[in-house]
């Protein structure tokens, strides 16, 4: 998501050190924001290249990611969260059939993928969530991300109750729906998972039999 401010970082410290050089001379000014911006989207789309299924509409950014590149490394107004928060909450949507719960064993191996949406991945592949990349999943792992919480004991903590499987299913869905700026990818939002995917997900975090709930 913040993909932007690594460029922008880059593109800043260029431009101030062309105004620096300039100032010199007396005609040059630090550039605004907006120009500083403005530069890094370019050098970016100049930079990356199509490669089969990593196209460069991934450079553009919809308002919420705006918005968390906006305040990268600020506190965010309570309004912009809330404006993120709701924005994000309406694009939920929950199975037809009413089924929230799939098969844990899938979703453990789903949970333990990154492959998917890389250029030399196949795209007829069904990709994974990679939770394992930010969140302990086992006290039996002898690695682990530990960008997010603990998942362990997610559905034993918080009861397996109907509550904890429709949030379980809307946070796997679309964390910036509860957590303006998260780091946790959208996995429903942006196709990354299918429902059935997610379904199985969610079985591994709330199913009593998961071994995350042991």
């Amino acid at each position: 998501m913040h993909r932007m401010n690594i460029v922008r970082a880059l593109a800043g410290a260029v431009l101030l050190a062309t105004s620096a050089f300039g100032m010199l001379y007396g005609c040059a000014s630090a550039p605004a924001g907006h120009a500083v911006d403005d530069r890094a989207a370019a050098m970016m789309k100049s930079s990356f290249k199509a490669h089969g299924q990593a196209t460069l509409d991934r450079l553009d950014q919809d308002e919420t990611q705006r918005l968390c590149s906006e305040y990268a490394g600020r506190a965010l107004p309570q309004p912009v969260v809330e404006r993120i928060e709701k924005a994000n909450l309406a694009t939920i949507h929950f199975p037809a059939d009413g089924k929230l719960v799939g098969d844990w064993k899938s979703g453990e191996k789903i949970a333990q993928s990154g492959r998917g949406f890389q250029y030399s991945d196949d795209p007829k592949q069904a990709a994974g969530a990679n939770c394992y990349a930010c969140h302990q999943l086992s006290p039996k792992e002898l690695s682990y991300g530990t960008i997010g919480p603990s998942l362990y004991q997610f559905g034993k903590r918080r009861g397996y109750t109907d509550e904890t499987r429709r949030y379980a299913w809307q946070k796997v869905y679309n964390a910036q729906a509860f957590s303006a700026c998260s780091n946790m990818p959208r996995f429903g939002h942006h196709h990354i998972l299918t429902d059935e995917q997610i379904r199985d997900v969610v079985a591994l975090l709330v199913d009593p039999a998961s071994p995350l709930n042991q």
